[in-house]
């Protein structure tokens, strides 16, 4: 396993982590309790499925599972921005989260692509 590889592991763990600590800090009305549950299925699937991403047995499994990790992260950003312009979630105490969220989601999507084109 590569360092870089490491490395994203790392941050994807810790990404969903601290996107569960934040989803402790919303209130539980029903949109508060919705979205979170959307927000922490989506952190925990780019954690689990990058994790499962390293371990593919082909190309063509790593293609599809660093594919659903890109979709997962950039949901990622759009419930995090959701839950800040309906004020579940302050601009800035949602910071750390979205841009982390933008980096994976950024990071992902040019791996799906490189992957993609080299079938």
């Amino acid at each position: 396993m590569s360092q870089q590889s490491e490395e994203l592991k790392r941050r994807t763990a810790e990404f969903a982590r601290r996107v569960i600590g934040l989803c402790g800090t919303v209130p539980p009305t029903q949109a508060g309790i919705r979205l979170t549950g959307q927000l922490i299925d989506a952190a925990t699937s780019v954690a689990g499925n990058y994790r499962a991403a390293c371990r593919a047995r082909s190309r063509a499994e790593f293609t599809a599972k660093i594919g659903v990790v890109a979709e997962e992260a950039d949901e990622c950003v759009g419930w995090l921005e959701l839950m800040v312009s309906v004020k579940l979630l302050s601009a800035e105490s949602a910071r750390w989260e979205l841009d982390e969220a933008r980096e994976l989601a950024a990071i992902f999507a040019a791996s799906f692509r490189t992957a993609r084109s080299h079938r």
